[in-house]
């Protein structure tokens, strides 16, 4: 008997990047809210491909977070199904036996920037070289808010640069914004000197200014202290040694709060802005920027090659094989690029 020819050859099939509640269009400023997928186009060794995962987190909530790539994906694949599911940019991470980049690209058309990482920390060793490592299960429902630093400059890469990381966050409206919202922060420096790019993820948080940490521990908790060797209830926030003192206030920056957020902060009162970092941590230094999707004419170089051709790259060699090979027919080579996203 003949065999029937497998029709799903070549398909990629995906569950939607949102859930049904997560809207497409932001409902204040009616702009399109940015979504990523964050992948490899190579095989990553145990550290990087945390660090991938560790990007995922950091793009939550407007990205893949389970999105599962199989080695014959080429980035055809990727960019047809970025369409229908709203994906405005890549984040792709390159492993070679020289160097570690990471390419940040706008779709269908680009540009793309392409970054040599220089050094890395992961999420988890941030954790614990950490005392007390803060991270709530709710941290990244919301996504982070951004800080360019050090990238005024009239260079034409630079300013590709500070357009890219702009437009790879939804936009927020100072004037309708929730502070309950902004719980992340993203910082890129950038110095002229070393043309190195630090890249930062930290956690916000509030502290009522005057408050010792026992008491906002037992606002927020409302678990019993423990009083046994005191006297008086009142030696619980008054007596030394038993936190009446405030957490080094005068470090940070203050803010009066327009509302109330959560039990301890209230509105009309200071409460200190503090900053812990949450990772990943990167170091890295923009090499290259192309005018396409991985491809096109190449409007910065850092070794100074800039002539206005793409010499055909890897990737680029990868995807032309990948065609190929998906031409010839043969069985068992079903595509599927699997992924489930969370709010």
């Amino acid at each position: 008997m003949g065999r029937f020819k497998n029709n799903k050859k070549g398909r990629v099939n995906v569950k939607p990047i949102a859930k049904n509640n997560q809207a497409n269009v932001d409902h204040v400023t009616g702009d399109k809210i940015p979504k990523s997928f964050v992948f490899s186009r190579t095989k990553l060794p145990g550290s990087v491909k945390q660090l991938q995962m560790d990007l995922r987190k950091l793009m939550l909530p407007y990205t893949a977070l389970s999105l599962k790539e199989k080695k014959r994906n080429t980035l055809r694949d990727f960019l047809n199904v970025s369409g229908p599911m709203g994906v405005t940019h890549f984040l792709m991470l390159k492993k070679t036996a020289s160097a570690l980049s990471l390419r940040v690209a706008r779709t269908p058309q680009g540009p793309t920037l392409t970054f040599k990482i220089h050094q890395y920390s992961l999420a988890s060793d941030i954790a614990q070289s950490q005392t007390r490592p803060r991270c709530p299960p709710d941290l990244f429902k919301n996504p982070p808010l951004i800080v360019l630093s050090g990238f005024g400059t009239q260079e034409l890469h630079l300013k590709l640069a500070t357009i890219m990381f702009q437009n790879i966050f939804p936009a927020i409206d100072i004037n309708t914004v929730k502070l309950s919202t902004c719980q992340r922060l993203v910082l890129l420096n950038y110095n002229k000197d070393t043309k190195l790019i630090d890249f930062r993820h930290y956690s916000i948080r509030l502290q009522p200014v005057g408050v010792s940490r026992k008491l906002r521990n037992f606002v927020q908790t409302h678990k019993a202290p423990d009083l046994r060797n005191l006297q008086d209830v009142s030696d619980f926030i008054t007596k030394a040694g038993y936190g009446s003192e405030s957490e080094g206030d005068e470090e940070a920056a203050t803010v009066t709060l327009s509302s109330d957020l959560g039990r301890v902060n209230k509105g009309s009162t200071k409460s200190a802005v503090k900053l812990q970092e949450i990772g990943p941590r990167m170091t890295m230094q923009l090499v290259r920027v192309e005018e396409g999707l991985c491809s096109g004419g190449i409007i910065f170089s850092e070794d100074g090659n800039v002539d206005g051709k793409n010499k055909q790259d890897g990737d680029e060699e990868d995807d032309a094989a990948g065609e190929e090979e998906s031409e010839e027919g043969e069985e068992g080579s079903e595509e599927d690029m699997d992924e489930d996203a969370e709010d």
